[in-house]
């Protein structure tokens, strides 16, 4: 039974249902099909019980060194990285640079370096 009192759109349900899937939709692109390649990263690069050759791993090996290293220019000046975008670094990178400072202070007095 249908009211007629107030606006009609106040009874409609369309905005409660799910939207009909059959057939292709607008705007809607299609899953690509499962299974078909593993994406970028998917896996581990040098697990042992990955079925690749010797040379595979140890390339996979050797480039997952190299990414290692990036990491030595923060490891030279803790400051450098807050510096190097204006900001100011935080206090912790600020004790880092005071302990290695005094670290090299130390050295210096011993004679190591």
């Amino acid at each position: 039974m249908q009211s007629s009192v107030g606006n009609s759109q106040v009874y409609e349900d369309g905005d409660q249902r799910p939207k009909k899937t059959t057939g292709p939709q607008k705007g809607v692109e299609e899953a690509p099909p499962r299974y078909e390649a593993a994406p970028d990263n998917a896996h581990y690069d040098i697990d042992s019980k990955d079925q690749r050759s010797i040379k595979n791993r140890l390339d996979a090996a050797l480039k997952y060194q190299n990414e290692d290293n990036d990491n030595s220019k923060t490891v030279e000046d803790p400051l450098a990285p807050a510096l190097a975008h204006g900001n100011e670094p935080s206090r912790g990178a600020q004790k880092d640079a005071e302990i290695k400072a005094d670290e090299e202070e130390y050295l210096k007095q011993k004679g190591k370096i």
